[in-house]
């Protein structure tokens, strides 16, 4: 069963990058007190992930802040260092490049996607979700194989 609007994300966490390595953060901590715009896809320096769906998100973040969004996650099922580079080879420093390495708050969200015939193992699905003192609002959430109200432009269009 997959997360649903109105529901409270589960306890997790997830890493980013920081000035002195990788800094793991608690899920109902970050969330507090805020509104923040989460997207998830299949993985870093993938073709559809990289080609459209980050760079939606970096083209539009200004616009999305307009819209009330305090921040804006980019979640995947990868370690930290490859969040980290992929970021920065997309001008992302403006957005909160996650990882998931081992798709646990993945799983607890019920978000999955099991890849493993392309040898990709587990995964997360697509989708995007606002989030607001850690209670989904929002949650736009693609089919397997699909890119299309994840994206920031559709996000944007919604809000």
């Amino acid at each position: 069963m997959s997360i649903l609007v109105g529901d409270m994300l589960p306890h997790g966490t997830f890493q980013v990058m920081a000035e002195e390595g990788p800094e793991t953060l608690d899920v109902t901590e970050f969330f507090a007190g805020k509104t923040v715009l989460m997207f998830a896809l299949p993985g870093a320096f993938t073709p559809t992930c990289s080609a459209s769906h980050l760079p939606g998100f970096v083209v539009h973040f200004d616009a999305l802040k307009e819209k009330g969004v305090d921040e804006i996650v980019c979640l995947s099922v990868n370690d930290v260092f490859v969040m980290n580079a992929w970021g920065k080879a997309n001008n992302a420093e403006n957005l909160i490049m996650a990882a998931d390495g081992l798709a646990e708050f993945t799983c607890s969200m019920g978000l999955e996607l099991d890849i493993s015939a392309a040898k990709m193992g587990i995964r997360s699905r697509r989708y995007a979700m606002l989030v607001t003192n850690g209670i989904v609002q929002q949650l736009w959430l693609d089919e397997p194989g699909e890119y299309n109200v994840s994206s920031a432009e559709y996000v944007l269009s919604q809000l």
